[in-house]
C-alpha cells in the first residue's frame, strides 16, 4: 500500500470536494480517499499493484482541477 498526497489548486466549493472523492474513490486499487477542501489537499490509500498516483492525478486533471504537486510515501 501506499500513501498518495496531492496538493490541488484552490478549492472553490464544497461541491468540488466532493466531486474529486467520488471520482477518486471510483478508481480500481484506491482503498480510503479523503479531500481537505481548506487545505486544497487530497490523501488517499491505493495499491500500487492495481493503480497509480499518476492514474489519479489525470482523474483529478479531467474533472477540471489543477494538481501542483505530488508526494508518495509506502505504508
Amino acid at each position: 500500500m501506499e500513501k498518495v498526497i496531492m496538493q490541488l489548486g484552490a478549492l472553490t466549493c464544497p461541491s468540488c470536494m466532493q466531486k474529486i472523492e467520488a471520482g477518486v474513490a471510483n478508481q480500481p486499487g484506491v482503498k480510503n480517499v479523503k479531500v481537505l477542501f481548506n487545505a486544497s489537499k487530497v490523501k488517499a490509500e491505493i495499491d500500487p499493484a492495481t493503480t497509480s498516483s499518476d492514474q489519479l492525478k489525470t482523474v483529478i486533471e479531467k474533472l477540471g482541477y489543477d494538481v501542483e504537486s505530488v508526494k508518495v510515501k509506502a505504508l
